[in-house]
Order: structure tokens, then C-alpha cells, then sequence
């Protein structure tokens, strides 16, 4: 009977749909398994193809060659070295499955497939995948490994069917994405099934960016105990081996390395670099452009810019127009030295001034409006994107959520642009990380130590700066009142009267509210960018632009007095 075992987790960063390069990366780590003398190496889930593979998996040619991948792969495991168990789709007859696959002894042993598919936030894996049978625990070296796959914990049937059957150890392969409370929600739902099983547990994620998409790693190791034996870093790649001995109450992980939880503002930070890097990497754009205002946005965002690429891959452009304060002026340029980008000025006035001249026949008669203030945005939208298409750099977006979520942003203007690290990021969580990252430089960032902006950027009263002494204010409620009030709407979908009982004025509520639905139309035409919080635009999301649904305020009635 084995009674020790070595198990190597591979906690990567694949690339959707890089069939070859992601193998690449697993035979680097398998190599890395076998000096380690490991007898297993595991993989986060789809690692094959990158997860989530979405409608991908329904061309039949790409999973015919995730399998050819894996069979070859298969193959090479004669060698006497680690087996593998990696996380694949898996044509069986008629049916697609999210799948690990066992590789040992030269070729494909056993397949377990996902039970429980996500059909709710990000995930339609339903629509993609069918579901697989309950699943029993894989024989591997005499030792029965239980293998649900990331949702499959989150309710404790696929785990009871693996103790019912004899399980040993719980293999939890997961591509899970993160937000920012994603972490104490995993770790819950962990320790729930350790301690109904009785089994220890590794929890094993990936890392990088897709699309939207954040994974923070951060894997981990739970023994029978409930103690924490394993953690690994977040937001980075890590190939660890965790060694395992049978005792009389079951297997033990030994105690090892354990990473520094981050959360909070260095969580937030650290995915918006990621969710930017990947995007950009993995998409082949040589760098980034953004315009730099002088403002706190383009200032974070050229912040991260630089943590993700390096400040020889970020182009930063100052627009100014007659209404630009000469502070702007100043700040936009302290920003760019201190943060080493090459910067230069366009004056967009020429263009307000062809705009005059070109649209003054119909306009004649009207009074000057939010019309000219939308152009001048444009003029620095078709700017940039100019630039853009000549060199090659993505346009980078300066929009936050608190902007996009009522509609504060012009199309084809400001809104322009391939991404956006602040898509899902309210104002005031902006002003919070401008002042860390001032004071914190993230492990394993590009950009300089030290102050990355001007202390006047943060704070100087936000402005668009489209007409004189124009403030944000002008047109919104005071940022923490509309932060508070828009995650009461959009995270949690309160009721109006509900957030009105909380203390916050009515007509307040009411107006943000309108606000929110009226621009839901707007957020369909905007950059993708890193999903921070539980409720993000887009697939978390799902409103309709054509609707006549109008909420209106009815005070609760206080019930009579006996």
C-alpha cells in the first residue's frame, strides 16, 4: 500500500485557445514535477484550452485538437515521470463535457466530467457543456482521488458521492474568477466540504487574464483539520509540490510555503494590472495610448498602464482646449515624469474650430449646449484613436463605474478606446487606490517606486473641464452618496424605498436610478475591462436597452400605533 505521495500543482496562466502553447507550459512544469520527484501534477480546470473557452468548445475541429493534445501528451507519460491529471473538454459519443483526464503510463486511464455547470453572473457554461454523471473517486497508486471540479463544491452532493465511495483526498481543479470578495467566499465553501467529508483538500486556480475575466491563483491546501498547510501567491504564476503521508486518521499534507493573503485596495490593484497586462499581451498590441488629463482617472489608469507594461509600452497624450486649466496643464505633465512615459500635447482647438464651422448652418439659431461639450470629447475620441491606428498602440479608456453607471461619458468620445481598467471601479475606490498606489509599489510590477501622481490630481475637485469652472458636482450627486446609492442598485438591487429608509433623500435615489437605466444603452458600447466587483457590466449584468419599466418612490406605510 502507498503511503506517501508527492503531488505537484501547476497554478498557471493559459491562453484561451493556445492549444500548443499551453501544452508548452504543462510539459515545463511536468519537468519541473519529475526533478521534484512528484508523482502527480495537477492543473486548473480547461487548462488545455483556457478557461472560459466559451463558444469555442462548439467548433468541433478545436476540440477535436484538445484532444489530439492531450492523447500526445498521453503518450509521453511512458517515460516513467508524473502523471497528469488536466482539466480538457471531452467528446464522449454525443456528449461534451468540462473534464479532467488522467494521463499515466502512456496513455489516457480515465476521464471524471463537471457535474454542476454555472448558468448564473459570468458563466453559461450550460449552454456549451452537458453535465456529467455523479462522479466516484479516480484509483490512482492505491489511493481513490476525488475530483470535483470548481462549481461541484459549491454544494455538497458531488463531495458526499465522493466519500460515499471511498474517497481519500479531494482534487479541486477551478477556473474562478475573482472580485474582490471572492476569496472568504471560496475559503468558506472549502472548509464546508472538508468538514462534511472528513477529507483533506486541494484547491488549485489559475491565474491571468481573460477578457473581463480576473484569476488570482491563490490556491491553497486544507488538511482534514481544517488547517491551512499550502497557500500560494496571488496574481502569479507558481509550480509548487505538496508532499502527503497516510496516517491512521487519513492523509496529511505537510506543512509548507504560505503566501501572504492580500486583499482590499492591493487585491484591486494588483488584478486591474493583470486584467490590463493580459489583455494587452495576449492580444498582441505592442503598448498602450491613453489621453492624460490631469485628471485622478487618466492618472490611475496610466498608473497601472506602466505597473503592467512598463513605461517604454505607454503613450500618454494631453488634449488641451480653451477650457483646460493651466493646473490640468501642469499636473498631466508632473504625472508623466513621474511615471517616465513618453508624453506629448495635440491641441484639439483646430478641430472645435472645423466643427463651428462645418455644423454653424444647422445650427444656427441654438444656443450653445452639452452638443459642443460632446464634440470637443470626440475631437480627443478620433485623436487618439488616429494614433492608435497608425502605431499600433490600444486606445486605453479612463472611464470609471460611477461614469458609465449614469451615463457620465461620451460616445465615440471619452468613451472611446480597446479597454478599461476602471470599468468596474466606483469613484471613490479610484480616489482610495490613487492614494495606496502612492504610497505601495505591488511585488512584481514595472512602474517606479514611489509617488506615481501629483497629491494635487487626487485632490482638486473632479472635472471634465468641456466648459468654465465646470465640476462633476455640477451634474451628480457628491460621489459617496452616488457610490453608495449605485451599489444599493446594482450590486444588490435594493428597492428604491429600501435605499430611501437608509437615509438618502429621495429625489437623490430616484434620479440615479433613471440615470442608471437610461444609459444602459451607453454601456453596450463600451471597452470590456477587469470585473472588480460581484455585479460588473456586461455578463454579470443583463438589462434591456428598450425598457418602459419607470421606478417610482411609494414611502412604506408605518403601521398604526395600538
Amino acid at each position: 500500500m502507498t503511503d506517501t505521495l508527492k503531488i505537484t500543482l501547476a497554478q498557471l496562466n493559459p491562453r484561451v485557445g493556445d492549444v500548443a502553447g499551453n501544452m508548452t507550459r504543462l510539459r515545463e512544469a511536468r519537468a519541473q514535477a519529475a526533478s521534484d520527484g512528484a508523482d502527480l501534477l495537477l492543473t486548473a480546470e480547461l487548462f488545455v484550452c483556457g478557461y472560459p473557452p466559451e463558444d469555442l468548445v462548439l467548433k468541433p475541429m478545436f476540440v477535436a485538437e484538445c484532444r489530439e493534445a492531450v492523447e500526445a501528451l498521453a503518450l509521453e507519460t511512458s517515460d516513467g515521470g508524473p502523471a497528469v491529471l488536466v482539466g480538457t473538454p471531452w467528446a464522449e459519443g454525443e456528449m461534451l463535457y468540462n473534464s479532467m483526464v488522467l494521463l499515466d503510463g502512456g496513455r489516457v486511464v480515465t476521464a471524471r466530467h463537471k457535474v454542476d455547470l454555472p448558468n448564473y453572473g459570468v458563466f453559461d457554461e450550460k449552454r456549451v457543456f452537458d453535465a456529467g454523471p455523479p462522479p466516484g473517486p479516480i484509483s490512482f497508486r492505491d489511493i481513490r482521488l476525488g475530483v470535483p471540479i470548481c462549481e461541484d463544491i459549491w454544494t455538497p452532493d458531488v463531495v458526499e458521492c465522493i466519500t460515499e465511495t471511498g474517497g481519500e483526498i479531494l482534487l479541486v481543479p477551478n477556473g474562478s474568477p475573482w472580485d474582490f470578495q471572492k476569496g472568504e467566499v471560496r475559503l468558506n465553501q472549502a472548509v464546508s466540504r472538508v468538514v462534511e467529508s472528513e477529507l483533506p483538500m486541494i484547491y488549485l486556480n489559475q491565474v491571468g487574464g481573460q477578457d473581463e475575466l480576473v484569476f488570482d491563483g491563490a490556491s491553497f491546501v486544507l488538511n482534514a483539520d481544517r488547517s491551512l498547510a499550502l497557500r500560494l501567491p496571488a496574481w502569479q504564476e507558481a509550480v509548487v509540490t505538496t508532499e502527503w503521508t497516510r496516517t491512521a486518521d487519513g492523509w496529511v499534507c505537510a506543512e509548507a510555503a504560505k503566501a501572504p493573503e492580500l486583499r482590499g485596495l492591493a487585491d484591486i490593484y494588483n488584478a486591474m494590472v493583470v486584467g490590463l497586462r493580459d489583455y494587452v499581451n495576449k492580444n498582441g498590441f505592442p503598448g498602450v495610448i491613453l489621453g492624460l488629463s490631469g485628471g485622478i482617472d487618466s492618472a490611475i489608469s496610466a498608473a497601472v498602464a506602466v505597473d503592467a507594461l512598463g513605461a517604454d509600452r505607454v503613450r500618454c497624450v494631453m488634449m488641451p482646449s480653451p477650457y483646460t486649466s493651466e493646473h490640468s496643464l501642469e499636473d498631466a505633465a508632473a504625472c508623466a515624469e513621474m511615471l517616465g512615459v513618453e508624453y506629448f500635447s495635440i491641441n484639439i482647438g483646430p478641430a472645435m474650430a472645423a466643427f463651428d464651422q462645418m455644423l454653424g448652418p444647422q445650427f444656427a439659431g441654438t444656443n450653445s449646449d452639452i452638443t459642443e461639450e460632446n464634440l470637443q470629447s470626440r475631437s480627443r475620441g478620433v485623436t487618439l484613436m488616429a494614433l492608435s491606428n497608425k502605431f499600433g498602440h490600444m486606445v486605453l479608456s479612463t472611464g470609471n463605474k460611477s461614469e458609465m453607471s449614469v451615463g457620465y461619458a461620451t460616445l465615440y468620445g471619452d468613451m472611446c478606446g480597446g479597454y478599461s481598467v476602471l470599468k468596474d471601479v466606483y469613484k471613490t475606490t479610484v480616489f482610495e487606490l490613487c492614494w495606496w498606489r502612492n504610497q505601495n509599489r505591488p511585488e512584481a510590477v514595472l512602474g517606479p517606486e514611489g509617488m506615481v501622481m501629483p497629491e494635487r490630481i487626487i485632490t482638486k475637485p473632479p472635472s471634465a473641464e468641456l466648459r468654465p469652472d465646470q465640476k462633476d458636482e455640477d451634474s451628480l450627486p457628491p460621489y459617496p452618496i452616488l457610490d453608495a446609492v449605485l451599489t444599493e442598485l446594482i450590486e444588490n438591487e435594493t428597492p428604491i424605498a429600501d435605499i430611501v429608509e437608509m437615509g438618502y433623500d429621495p429625489d437623490v435615489v430616484l434620479k440615479v436610478w433613471r440615470l442608471l437605466d437610461r444609459a444602459e444603452y451607453k454601456r453596450r458600447q463600451a471597452p470590456p475591462g477587469v470585473k472588480v466587483t460581484r455585479k460588473s457590466f456586461g455578463k454579470d449584468r443583463r438589462y434591456p436597452i428598450t425598457n418602459a419599466f419607470v421606478g417610482v418612490y411609494r414611502p412604506r406605510l408605518k403601521p398604526a400605533a395600538e
